[in-house]
C-alpha cells in the first residue's frame, strides 16, 4: 500500500504521562511527516524519550490521542506499534550476543514453520543494498563494531516493515566516518517516503541532517521550527527558556611546564589482556589535554592509573611537584599518596554513585569525604564543608531540596555537578574529568567546561576526555587519540580536523608523538 504523503505519518493530540508526582509529558502535540527527518531537542528530563516511548509502545499515555496516517490507533505494546509499522532503535542494543546478525534480525518474528536463514540473509542483503548498509549477515554480534551493531538493529526494524523509525541518541557511539555514513543512509530512507525521529542533544548533528526541530522543554512543547530557518543560538534558547552563550573561551597555555610525564605505559587486566600498551605523553601545567577514542579503547584504565587505581604492570609516570621541586613517580604511591600530592581524578562513570560519592550520604557529608581524616577532635567541623556545599549548589544550579538532602534522590546530572564541584573546590594541580558532560544539559555543559578553562588558567594540568569531537576541538590545547590501548596520535587542538580525529580513533597501531 502507498503511503499517502499529503497525510503526517504521526501525530500527537495533548499526550500526557505522569510518574508518581512527576509530569514527564504535558499536553504534547507533535507532527511527523512521511518522507521527512524530524529532530526532537530538549534538555535532560525535557520528555523526548517518554514521549517515543508512548509511541514505540513502551509507556501508555496517560491521556490524549496518536493517530498514525490519519487514524487514531491505540499502542499498548511493542508489537502495537510494529502492526503500525514502527520501530525504535533504542541507545543501548537489545542484541543476542552469540546469534549471527541474521538471527536476530529475525529474532521474535512470528512466522509458520521453520526459518529459512538462506532466505533471511537474501532479505537482509537486499535491505542493505537499497540504503547502503555494509552488513555480513552471518556474522556474530560479539565480534561486531559498535556501529555493526547498530546497523543490525535498524535493518531489524526494516525488516519487519517499518515506515516510521525513531532513534535514540544514535550517533553518541560513532565515530565522524561512522555518523557520515548513518546520515548518507537516513537521507536515503528519507527518500524512499519514510518518516524518521532522532532525540539527540548535538546541535550541529540537527542542523546538518533534520528537516525540521521540535523543541520540549520540562515535559511541555515548546514549537516546532524548520532547520534551514534556525541556528544553535536560538535552538538553545528554545531549549532551556533564556540566552545562553554556546562560546567556549580558549585562552593561550601562559607559563606552561610539564606536570606529568607518562613514560611506556602499559596495564593488563585480570583476565592477560593488555588494556594499555606502551603509552607515552606529557601533560602540562596551564593547558587541556584532551582524550579521544571510541568507547573502551582505554581511556578509563589510563586515568585510573595516574590516580593510582589501576595496577601498572610497566612504565612510569613522573609527577613535576611543584610545591617541592621533586620528582615523583606515581607507580610506588597509594591513591591516598597521589591525592596529597595534588593529583585529582573527578571521574564520571555510568555508575556515578559508586565512585566517588555516597548516595545515602547528603551533599555536605560527601564534601567532608574528602576531610574526614584531617580531623583532630571527636566532633568533626562541619562549617567548611556545609559552606562548600552550599557554593557548588549555587555556583553549578544544583537541581536540590537543600545541602543535607541524600544524593541518590538527586538526578544523575546533578550527581555529576556535585562531584565534578568538589573535585575542583579542592584546588588540585592535575585534573583528571572523565566524561564531566555525560548526561547533562546544554546549559550545565558549558558551566562544566568554563569550570575547566578556569582551572587551566590558575595553572592547573587538566586532562579531559570527552565523547563530542565538536567540543573536544573547541576546548583542549591538544588532543591525545587513542586506540585499543595505543596512542594513535597527539594533535593540535586549535588545527584539528574531525575526520582527522576520526581516522585515528579507528587505527590501532601506535602512532608518534607531535607536539
Amino acid at each position: 500500500m502507498k503511503t499517502d504523503m499529503s497525510v503526517p505519518a504521526i501525530e500527537l493530540k495533548n499526550i500526557s504521562k505522569t510518574f508518581g508526582t512527576i509530569v514527564a509529558n504535558d499536553h504534547v502535540c507533535l507532527t511527523v511527516n512521511n518522507g521527512e527527518i524530524l529532530s526532537i531537542l530538549g534538555e535532560n528530563g525535557s520528555g523526548k524519550t517518554t514521549l517515543m516511548n508512548m509511541i514505540s509502545g513502551i509507556y501508555f499515555p496517560d491521556d490524549g490521542q496518536i493517530f498514525i496516517n490519519g487514524e487514531e490507533v491505540v499502542i499498548r505494546s511493542p508489537k502495537d506499534a510494529f502492526d503500525h509499522k514502527i520501530g525504535m532503535i533504542h541507545q543501548h542494543f537489545k542484541l543476542v550476543d552469540i546469534f549471527s546478525a541474521a538471527q536476530n534480525i529475525v529474532l521474535g518474528l512470528d512466522e509458520k514453520g521453520k526459518f529459512n536463514l538462506k532466505q533471511v540473509e537474501s532479505k537482509v542483503a537486499e535491505i542493505s543494498a537499497k540504503y547502503g548498509f555494509e552488513i555480513d549477515p552471518t556474522k556474530k554480534i560479539y565480534e561486531m563494531s559498535v556501529s555493526e551493531k547498530q546497523t543490525v538493529e535498524i535493518i531489524k526494524v526494516l525488516y519487519r516493515g517499518a515506515n516510521i523509525l525513531i532513534l535514540d541518541e544514535p550517533t553518541a557511539v560513532l565515530t565522524p566516518q561512522e555518523t557520515q555514513k548513518l546520515f548518507a543512509i537516513l537521507r536515503r530512507m528519507k527518500e524512499d517516503g519514510k518518516a524518521i525521529v532522532i532525540i539527540t542533544h548535538k546541535l550541529h548533528e540537527v542542523l546538518s541532517l533534520s528537516d525540521r526541530v521540535s523543541v520540549l522543554r520540562k515535559g511541555k512543547y515548546i514549537g516546532t521550527v524548520n532547520t534551514a530557518e534556525t541556528n544553535e543560538a536560538e535552538l538553545t534558547e528554545m531549549m532551556v527558556g533564556k540566552k545562553i552563550s554556546l562560546d567556549i573561551e580558549r585562552s593561550e597555555p601562559k607559563n606552561s611546564v610539564d606536570r606529568l610525564v607518562v613514560k611506556n605505559l602499559s596495564c593488563v587486566n585480570r583476565d592477560g589482556v593488555k588494556m594499555l600498551d606502551n603509552v607515552s605523553f606529557t601533560a602540562k601545567s596551564g593547558e587541556i589535554l584532551g582524550i579521544a577514542g571510541i568507547a573502551g579503547s582505554g581511556q578509563r584504565e589510563l586515568l585510573e592509573a595516574i590516580a593510582g587505581l589501576q595496577h601498572i604492570h610497566e612504565g612510569e609516570i613522573i609527577y613535576n611537584n611543584p610545591k617541592t621541586g621533586s620528582q615523583d613517580n606515581l607507580k610506588d604511591k597509594t591513591p591516598l599518596q597521589i591525592r596529597e600530592l595534588g593529583v585529582r581524578l573527578s571521574f564520571v562513570p555510568e555508575d556515578r554513585l559508586g565512585m566517588g560519592l555516597v548516595g545515602n550520604m547528603d551533599i555536605i557529608d560527601n564534601m567532608m569525604l574528602r576531610s574526614y581524616r584531617k580531623g583532630k577532635s571527636v566532633f568533626l567541623e562541619r562549617k567548611a564543608p556545609k559552606d562548600l556545599a552550599e557554593r557548588i549548589i549555587d555556583q553549578l544550579e544544583v537541581v536540590t531540596p537543600s545541602a543535607t538532602t541524600p544524593v541518590r534522590r538527586l538526578s544523575g546530572g546533578n550527581v555529576q555537578k556535585v562531584l565534578v564541584g568538589r573535585e575542583i573546590a579542592a584546588a588540585p594541580t592535575v585534573l583528571m574529568a572523565a566524561y564531566p558532560v555525560r548526561g547533562l544539559d546544554i546549559n550545565s555543559s558549558y558551566m562544566i567546561y568554563n569550570l575547566l578553562n578556569k582551572q587551566k588558567e590558575n595553572g592547573v594540568a587538566v586532562i579531559f576526555v570527552g565523547e563530542d569531537l565538536d567540543v573536544l576541538i573547541e576546548l583542549c590545547d591538544r588532543i591525545l587519540v587513542i586506540g585499543s590501548g595505543k596512542i594513535t596520535g597527539i594533535v593540535d587542538g586549535r588545527t584539528a580536523d574531525k575526520s582527522e580525529i576520526g581516522l585515528l580513533m579507528t587505527k590501532t597501531d601506535g602512532g608518534a608523538e607531535n607536539e
